[in-house]
């Protein structure tokens, strides 16, 4: 698997993504941004990248915080995340900006197809990926996986071209009924082509291997393997369209 860093600036901040593909296969495929958990460009959002990108797509991991402001642990990666998450203007240009970084790289490498693009978050990142929809960038479709699900700035009527994926589990703490509530609202009165899909008994960060924290967040097999064949078919779906 071909791992290249992707340097770019936003307003004079460096920021370093990393785009992976097979290298073994030349053909233009699906353009996916990546937005990691708040913990950033870490080496397990890039082997996240690797299992998500197979052979099927050119995925680039979005880098939210810029590359010298990665978090080294929960105690830096809570306030980054919480900055961005109140700002969500600023959300939004980091991941339109990375969106077409993603292209870019992927279109000079060769192996990406620009009419195919999508977007998928885990965690803190799945609130990324929202955001971008909500920013009406012209993409396929944006998949939330546990992610936050709320902004303070909600998308008005026609804001979002992208179809739109969330899947949660049904007693995640860190967002919770209320906020998926707020969310179904949200996506309808905006008009938006959305799902969401609810695991029952199942808690936060649920596709993150080996993650047991009582109460807070725990991995599930079944939902994991549930979530990435139903994050394949969706964006089968919406790439069709």
């Amino acid at each position: 698997m071909k791992i290249e860093n992707c340097p770019y600036d936003i307003q004079g901040r460096a920021y370093l993504g990393k785009l992976v593909y097979d290298e073994r296969s030349t053909r233009p495929r699906p353009i996916v941004v990546m937005a990691p958990n708040w913990m950033g460009v870490s080496s397990a959002a890039v082997e996240r990248a690797q299992l998500l990108a197979g052979d099927r797509y050119a995925v680039f991991v979005a880098d939210p915080y810029g590359r010298d402001h990665q978090p080294t642990g929960p105690e830096g990666a809570g306030p980054a995340a919480d900055a961005l998450r109140k700002n969500a203007a600023e959300h939004r240009v980091r991941m339109t900006t990375a969106l077409d970084v993603a292209t870019e790289r992927a279109i000079a490498a060769g192996v990406g197809d620009a009419r195919r693009r999508a977007a998928i978050g885990f965690c803190f990142g799945g609130g990324s990926v929202l955001e971008l929809a909500r920013s009406g960038a012209a993409i396929a479709a944006v998949v939330s996986i546990h992610g936050d699900l709320i902004t303070p700035l909600p998308a008005r009527r026609g804001d979002i071209q992208a179809m739109v994926l969330a899947l949660h589990g049904a007693s995640d703490a860190i967002s919770p009924k209320a906020q998926r509530d707020a969310f179904e609202a949200e996506m309808t009165a905006a008009g938006a082509d959305w799902r969401l899909m609810v695991f029952g008994h199942v808690i936060h960060a649920f596709t993150d291997v080996g993650v047991d924290i009582p109460g807070i967040a725990k991995y599930d097999e079944a939902a994991t393997r549930t979530t990435y064949e139903s994050t394949h078919r969706f964006l089968e779906e919406a790439f069709a369209r």
